[in-house]
């Protein structure tokens, strides 16, 4: 885990820094699904579906800032829309408090190790992408 989140946060690519990311939540739903049994199986598809979207959302703010500032730095995003994207997604990648929907039931059907990551480790990415954003 230490890696993947070192990489989403040093990062000023949005590729590089979406890679740590996908990186931290492939290793968390192997953490999720460890007890192979039925709530946890619930818990690892309710996951990566939620990751999924979040990520698709941030590489669509990455890709819009792309197109009306011609670059992949995060620290340039200076578009409104994107912006917003980008602070929604990684928002619901932390299970931050409008969307945060998905955390009680994940951590319901998660073995303790895996939902203290989720609670604490989990959120110090985006955090950090947020503060690099931050104006």
């Amino acid at each position: 885990l230490t890696p993947a989140t070192s990489l989403a946060i040093v990062s000023n690519h949005w590729i590089l820094a979406w890679a740590g990311l996908e990186l931290s939540m492939m290793i968390t739903l192997l953490l999720i699904q460890k007890p192979k049994t039925p709530r946890s199986n619930e818990a690892t598809i309710k996951y990566f579906i939620t990751q999924t979207i979040a990520s698709t959302m941030l590489l669509a703010a990455a890709m819009i800032n792309f197109i009306y500032n011609g670059t992949w730095n995060i620290t340039q995003l200076d578009n409104k829309l994107s912006t917003t994207m980008a602070i929604i997604s990684l928002a619901l990648k932390m299970g931050a408090a409008p969307v945060h929907f998905w955390l009680p039931e994940v951590l319901q059907g998660s073995p303790l190790p895996a939902a203290i990551i989720i609670t604490t480790w989990q959120k110090i990415a985006p955090t950090g992408m947020m503060f690099m954003n931050w104006k």
